[in-house]
This record gives structure tokens, sequence and C-alpha cells, in this order.
């Protein structure tokens, strides 16, 4: 079994603060920490911490925080024999406000820029051995594109993570196998048109609707919609609650679990990930996650 993750790998500044600064305010933050990050690469570190042999594509820049960036994900098992260093562009950012048991985030793309479509060429005898490739937006719109196409011929399956999210061609969403938004990814993806219910009936087992501290939704193939509640958390950091997910589900898929059975496993994985601080250093491991599942 071989997973692949292509897409982000930032480091994230984050600065925690009593809460979220409204517009045009300043506030005092407690502390600043620097943590490896980047959607892709957080989504990488979860099913490795679960156990997965997951192989991460994208690229990073060749300053300090390439290099550490690189040994971190070495350091917890993911495979980068791939990743690119981009001589003279600086590895990607994100600038993390948490507050109030919440976050804003702002992501400058960097060397994220040059995942594109002549690096998809020069990796793609790799990335066509996988059993399924998960994805994000945080890489450029066409590459996302020209991947989610390339696995479609060649029988890959496809998880994309729609964040941050933009609209999509009707086309790209029935390609890929799953499609992950939040509440409000899914608005901008969709529209207002129809509700949440009809839109889970009109794709049954692709659309998969976080909700936070609701939990995650789907419509089952049956047409019965299938909400799935949140483990009750100590919630510290919800940073990287979503990639955990993410993370959890598309292992699980690739060892063959139904879709109910994955995103059960995929919430409490999800929820255990917030009572830790930082994006990767909260995710759980495969033990933790079916202790708490008993």
């Amino acid at each position: 079994m071989k997973i692949s993750v292509i897409g982000s790998i930032n480091m994230d500044m984050t600065v925690t603060a009593e809460r979220i600064p409204l517009k045009g305010e300043t506030l005092r933050g407690s502390a600043i920490n620097y943590i490896p990050g980047g959607k892709g690469a957080n989504q990488a570190v979860s099913m490795a911490k679960l156990g997965a042999r997951v192989e991460m594509f994208g690229c990073i820049g060749d300053d300090d925080s390439g290099i550490k960036l690189l040994e971190n994900l070495k350091s917890v098992g993911v495979g980068t024999s791939y990743i690119k260093v981009i001589k003279g562009v600086a590895t990607g950012i994100a600038l993390i406000t948490i507050g109030e048991n919440d976050n804003t985030i702002v992501v400058v793309p960097g060397a994220n820029a040059m995942v594109d479509k002549t690096y998809v060429d020069n990796i793609a005898e790799s990335l066509l051995e996988s059993d399924i490739v998960l994805l994000q937006h945080e890489i450029p719109v066409e590459t996302v594109e020209y991947v989610i196409d390339l696995c479609t011929k060649h029988g890959v399956k496809v998880v994309l993570n729609p964040a941050p999210a933009y609209p999509l061609k009707k086309e790209t969403i029935e390609k890929v196998t799953y499609l992950t938004p939040n509440e409000h990814e899914a608005v901008i993806l969709f529209g207002k048109e129809l509700s949440m219910e009809e839109l889970l009936k009109k794709y049954p087992e692709k659309l998969i609707i976080t909700l936070g501290s609701k939990g995650v939704t789907t419509c089952l193939e049956s047409g019965k919609v299938l909400l799935i509640p949140a483990r009750k958390a100590e919630v510290v950091d919800t940073t990287g609650a979503g990639d955990t997910l993410n993370g959890a589900f598309t292992l699980q898929i690739a060892k063959g679990a139904d879709i109910k059975s994955a995103l059960e496993y995929a919430n409490v994985a999800a929820s255990l990930s917030t009572e830790k601080f930082g994006a990767q250093g909260g995710m759980p491991t495969d033990e933790e996650v079916r202790n708490e599942m008993k």
C-alpha cells in the first residue's frame, strides 16, 4: 500500500493571544512559535504518525526553514526523496493567530508556487505507483487539476481537500474520488442554492463535509445522510485538526475501510489532535486513536 501527498510545505509562525483581533485592532500576544506546517506536509505527517507508508511531493526553498522542514518530515517517517529544493526562493510560510479555541491563518506560498506541471511530469512515474493521492489547494490550481487528470487516467484514487477554497470545475468534482470541504468551503464550491443535505445526496460517498465541533457528515449510497458527532475534547489548539482528519480518513480508505468506519476513525484522530499545541505536534498515533475508540 502506497499513499502519496502532493501539496504545501510551510513553516507556521503561530501567535497566541487572548482572542482573534477585530479588523484594525491591535492585541498583545502571549507567545510566538515557529512550527512545521503546510496542509500537505501536515496530512503526510498525520498518516506517518498513524503508521502509514507515505511519500510527500512538493517544493521548499533553500533557506533555514526549508532545511528544518525537510528534516522534520524525515524524522517522523515521511518519504522525502521527491521534494524539490528551489534555489533563491523562500519556503512557504503561514501566519497563524490562535485565540479562544480558534484560529485565523494567512498563507504566503513561496516555494509552494513552484509545484507546477513540469514538477509533476518529473515525479509522475513515482506518483502513479500510489494506491491513493491526497491533494489540497495550497499549490497552484492548474497543478491540482493536472494531478487529478493524471491520476484519473491511470486509475489512482484521489482525495481532494479543497482548502483554501475556490470554485472548482464540474469535471474536476466528478473526477475526484472524495471531496472534503468544511461548511464554509462547501458554500464557496457550490454556492447556496442547495441545502447541505441536498448537496450531500447529490454526491453520495464522494462529498464529505467537516463541521468542526459538530463532527463530520456525508451521504451513503443508500441515500441516508450520515452524521458522525465530534468527540468531546479538551481543546488547546485547533490548528491541523482538519489535516489530521483528512490524513486519517485517506489512510483508512487505502486500507480498505468503508466510508463510515473511515470517518469514525478520522473524527476521533482529529479530536485528539486539538488537545495539544501545534498542527503536527498534537497528531495522534494509531494506538492512541484505537484506545480512544474503545
